[in-house]
């Protein structure tokens, strides 16, 4: 399923007052581990998938790139990110991300925030972004960790007081589609294990580079539930380079 819960005015409405939707990406709390996976931007052709609000397209562009494309299925999103980037040159399309099709070897970069776990086939996706790389190019991305998306409500147990009491992981190797309460909401996503998304790429060519679980920088500890994400994974972080 290709869902856009993004342009239901509703559900853009709360995501837009997330400290992240605000802040940017200091107020993400994987950003310090992800921008020590970012390659050298100068000169670089740059794809970014999920682009949503676009601050990696504007973050490429401030750090030399020569030509960002950003592809999100919702037009919310892509408002905000043409309004952010103002007159940088970057061009950015509407569809999901199953549905683009470039050229080979039409960028050096490819990049994705949080967006993959929303794809029902990630080896194939994994196919079309190494198709799409130059010889040498880098992919970079965060996706929801398959511990985080296993169950599928992605909520804490708790007790009857309402205190935490642990994570639920099951059905960890039925890879598929989940329901998860995000934001108050019901939104679609899809597990995949890690032997999907590892094996997935160095299947399809890609050398691993760098795989971070990351924590909560110490800055954000004293933030509102922030301490609990240090009982189990959030996301992933992966770097990968196509031969």
């Amino acid at each position: 399923m290709k869902e856009n819960r993004y342009d239901d005015p509703v559900f853009f409405e709360k995501y837009s007052q997330m400290p992240r939707s605000q802040g940017g990406l200091g107020a993400a709390g994987e950003w310090e581990e992800m921008q020590t996976l970012l390659p050298d931007f100068a000169g670089k052709r740059v794809l970014d998938l999920g682009c949503g609000y676009g601050w990696h397209c504007v973050y490429a562009l401030e750090h030399g790139a020569a030509q960002v494309t950003g592809v999100d299925i919702s037009e919310r999103m892509l408002a905000v990110a043409r309004e952010k980037t103002g007159n940088g040159n970057a061009r950015y399309i509407r569809l999901a991300m199953e549905d683009a099709d470039f050229p080979a070897a039409s960028f050096d970069v490819a990049l994705s925030s949080l967006a993959l776990h929303y794809v029902a086939d990630f080896g194939e996706m994994a196919e079309r972004i190494y198709r799409w790389l130059a010889p040498g190019g880098t992919f970079v991305f965060s996706m929801e960790h398959p511990i985080f998306t296993a169950y599928g409500s992605q909520d804490w147990y708790r007790d009857e007081a309402g205190n935490i009491l642990h994570f639920p992981v099951d059905n960890y190797f039925n890879e598929g589609p989940r329901e998860a309460v995000f934001l108050g909401e019901r939104v679609a996503k899809y597990h995949h294990t890690l032997t999907t998304i590892l094996d997935g790429l160095l299947r399809r060519g890609f050398q691993l580079r760098r795989v971070v679980e990351p924590q909560p920088p110490e800055r954000m500890l004293d933030m509102e539930g922030m301490r609990d994400e240090l009982r189990r994974p959030m996301m992933l972080l992966v770097a990968a380079q196509r031969a």
